[in-house]
């Protein structure tokens, strides 16, 4: 056993180091690492708080967004968001009282509105989510479930000619780079989509996209497939990373104990910042509240994942009823759950399907990790070695699960990454 009291003798790892691998943090991009850690020989602990599946990506539209290269900055969405501000039930808001806090971030954010940064963000993601699926079907395989994965493709509806014009420019970016998508017209969406049949002329399909049966069974499985494998998860709180001569050595935990390590890696979504000084990381990383409802009886049938570009939301149909979501609130750090938010998005999809069911819903908030150019942070410390950083992936999280835990488990084996990381680095705002 590893796991020891603190302040116990046998707690310095130098004497006995039985894991070779701590995992901070177990949504979906922490459970992917501690995956592929493991199919590269590494013994791994898995630490988080929360019981499996019950993590920010479960509070998602579920979708493997592989062409969703282009950063929130781009032009369509600038313009938009003054309005937006102005609109307490737009697709954005903005408490007063975040305002201070998230000024800077914001300085930042507005700086990726050039388009050669657009271009550069964009092409540096495509990197990434071109390998999804493929880096996915290993992780699949060891699952019991086969289907967690759906085949269908994801829908996008706008309400009139412009909406669709101001996505042209981003759809061409995204063909330039490989992905794939398709005009729709009143008919094709009603063939594809008969609950919206007549109520949308203008659309889109993504024919590289699919998504998650269920969000939160899709983490679930996955968990529970490395436990399989012979995985621990430890169900607690990681409070602080040990060091020693430059190198971390073990995790502490809320319950008193530490986990040895010969090495760690963080994936903790919003929690990350708590460890910035021990990684010697000064990062940006905000926390977006996206907000969902999951109506659990619907009485309508949605068959394809289907974004509502002008409403600012998702309809999303998963095993545990039809989840609806997409609005995002910057709320500032510690704020309460404003489940109103929830509330607007239902009011509007009942105006797109009037025969909506919503007697049975369950609200849920996810912390989206965000930074100012929506890329993510893969990367080592400098500061500590053996100590890698895997956070900051914003709405991509599920789409870039597994392609991140490949990258992290070749970084730690000391294996030439396939991508090029340098866009990634914790350093870039320094």
């Amino acid at each position: 056993m590893n796991v020891v009291p603190r302040g116990s003798p046998s707690r310095d790892p130098l004497a006995s180091v039985s894991e070779s691998a701590v995992v901070i943090g177990g949504g979906i991009v922490g459970v992917c690492c501690a995956l592929y850690l493991q199919r590269s020989g590494y013994a791994v602990t898995l630490i988080d708080p929360e019981v499996p599946g019950n993590s920010t990506a479960k509070w998602s539209c579920g979708q493997m967004a592989v062409s969703e290269i282009i950063p929130l900055s781009k032009p369509g969405i600038l313009m938009k968001i003054p309005g937006w501000l102005m609109d307490q039930k737009g697709p954005l808001a903005l408490r007063p009282s975040a305002l201070p806090g998230i000024i800077p971030w914001f300085f930042r954010f507005l700086m990726c509105a050039r388009q050669s940064r657009i271009v550069d963000i964009a092409e540096s993601m495509a990197t990434l989510t071109h390998d999804v699926y493929a880096d996915y079907a290993p992780l699949f395989e060891a699952c019991d479930d086969k289907a967690l994965m759906g085949e269908r493709p994801i829908l996008e509806v706008f309400d009139n000619p412009a909406g669709l014009a101001h996505e042209l420019p981003h759809l061409e970016l995204r063909a330039s780079l490989g992905f794939k998508s398709q005009r729709l017209n009143a008919k094709e969406i009603g063939d594809l989509e008969p609950a919206l049949a007549g109520k949308f002329a203008h659309g889109l399909i993504f024919p590289d996209w699919r998504a998650v049966s269920d969000t939160e069974g899709f983490i679930s499985a996955l968990t529970g497939s490395f436990i399989a494998q012979g995985g621990r998860r430890i169900q607690t709180e990681a409070s602080r990373i040990v060091e020693s001569n430059g190198r971390a050595v073990c995790v502490d935990l809320a319950n008193g104990q530490s986990v040895a390590a010969q090495h760690v890696v963080v994936t903790a979504g919003t929690g990350a910042r708590r460890f910035f000084s021990s990684l010697g990381v000064s990062v940006p990383l905000k926390g977006i509240a996206g907000y969902q409802a999951v109506v659990k009886n619907p009485g309508v049938e949605i068959r394809h994942s289907t974004i509502y570009a002008d409403g600012g939301f998702c309809f999303t149909p998963m095993t545990r009823g039809l989840q609806i979501g997409g609005t995002i609130e910057f709320a500032g750090d510690g704020a309460k759950p404003n489940f109103a938010r929830a509330d607007i998005i239902l009011e509007k999809a009942k105006r797109v399907l009037p025969e909506l069911e919503t007697t049975n819903v369950e609200y849920g908030v996810g912390y989206r990790p965000f930074l100012p150019d929506t890329k993510p942070i893969i990367d080592r410390s400098r500061r500590l070695g053996n100590v890698f950083m895997a956070f900051g992936h914003g709405q991509l999280g599920l789409t870039l699960g597994a392609t991140t835990g490949r990258l992290i488990a070749d970084m730690v084996a000391g294996r030439p990454t396939k991508q090029d990381l340098t866009p990634f680095s914790a350093y870039r705002f320094s």
